[in-house]
């Protein structure tokens, strides 16, 4: 159970600032699966009301990162091996889909170059464990951004708090899945201009992430 204060809101959007401090709380690791959220503790630790929690915990259980638990306490979800394994099986039909549409479009060799640069950003070994956590997502989002998809995007930002908090449970001995040369291929391939390869060498890279972390 995380120990550390939670930042103080002020009264300016507040139900909005309670909502992201908690998101952040359980995405960033301070609560990991399986712990309690007690309204009164987080209340006090906000200062704010227990209603506005109850309403940021009903948001953060519509979008998977909280659960009830048996006493009808929410805790943080804790995904099974076999929900993980979907997750990523989304993850790949919906990237799979950005590198077809990368592909195909005139920018391909813009994107390609703001893709290197992502993966260069992966391997500064100066990174934390979060922040290199934070390079990957930021990755894949570009990947889905880059395919010029709205709907695409959008699908797979609501996926990513589901996928962080499955990354973060995991702990650092993960960061392998996260570096530079994990991700190059997939660029190699975009640029080659393959989509069969390149969707392909997508989906080896999700199946492999997936075994590894719901292992």
């Amino acid at each position: 159970m995380a120990t550390e204060p939670l930042t103080s809101l002020d009264r300016s959007t507040l139900r909005e600032r309670a909502l992201d401090a908690l998101r952040y709380a359980v995405t960033s690791g301070q609560y990991r699966p399986g712990d309690h959220l007690g309204e009164v503790e987080l209340a006090g630790r906000l200062g704010v009301s227990r209603g506005t929690v109850r309403e940021a915990l009903r948001h953060l259980q519509q979008e998977g990162l909280v659960t009830p638990s048996a006493r009808g306490m929410l805790r943080v979800r804790a995904y099974t091996s076999t929900e993980i394994r979907e997750l990523f099986q989304v993850r790949a039909a919906l990237e799979g889909l950005a590198v077809r549409l990368i592909i195909a479009s005139p920018q391909r060799d813009t994107a390609v170059t703001a893709l290197r640069h992502a993966v260069a950003r992966l391997d500064e070994r100066h990174r934390d464990f979060i922040a290199h956590v934070d390079a990957d997502m930021a990755f894949h989002l570009l990947l889905c951004e880059l395919s010029g998809n709205s709907m695409l995007t959008t699908s797979w930002q609501q996926l990513a708090g589901r996928i962080r908090t499955t990354v973060m449970a995991r702990g650092e001995e993960q960061t392998t899945l996260m570096s530079g040369g994990y991700h190059a291929p997939i660029v190699d391939a975009i640029e080659a201009g393959d989509a069969g390869t390149a969707v392909d060498v997508l989906q080896q890279h999700m199946e492999r992430a997936a075994e590894r972390l719901a292992a």
